[in-house]
């Protein structure tokens, strides 16, 4: 047995990862006749995923397409700090504290409050934000006239 898919295992596993379906990736990869019987081109595909190399190596795009993908509160957190870095870098307060706002929500710090009457007794939405902007309004004026 070798180690190694065939031209046309590899293209079958990159289909099937396109498609998440085996009889597309096998249509895709393989001679399939315009006649071809769908029930035949199941069980083709079945008999080719079975294979140990093809199904490990579903596997292993399975799991890299997993990690590119994946969004933790630690990668946001990285990011919103890199972004804050570079608002610094060029002088610019508000992307800064923009940054740092959404840093606070992510961890829970700080929570968008809903005071659900207002004087005419209507459910009107007031939320952290418009503090937010004004907080972040108010420190880019303060760093201007410096």
């Amino acid at each position: 047995m070798t180690d190694k898919l065939t031209p046309k295992q590899e293209a079958f596993c990159l289909s099937y990862m396109e498609t998440s379906n085996q009889s597309e990736a096998y249509r895709s990869a393989y001679d399939v006749g315009e006649n071809t019987k769908p029930q035949t081109i199941w069980a083709d595909a079945c008999r080719v995923m079975a294979k140990p190399l093809v199904a490990a190596r579903v596997f292993e795009l399975q799991q890299a397409a997993k990690e590119r993908t994946l969004v933790t509160v630690e990668s946001i957190t990285k990011e919103l700090d890199e972004n804050r870095l570079k608002a610094n870098d060029l002088d610019q307060v508000a992307p800064m504290n923009v940054a740092t706002v959404a840093k606070a929500k992510i961890h829970g710090v700080m929570v968008d409050k809903v005071d659900h009457t207002s004087s005419d007794k209507s459910m009107t939405p007031v939320s952290d934000d418009a503090n937010a902007r004004a907080i972040a309004f108010l420190l880019q004026k303060a760093a201007k006239d410096k």
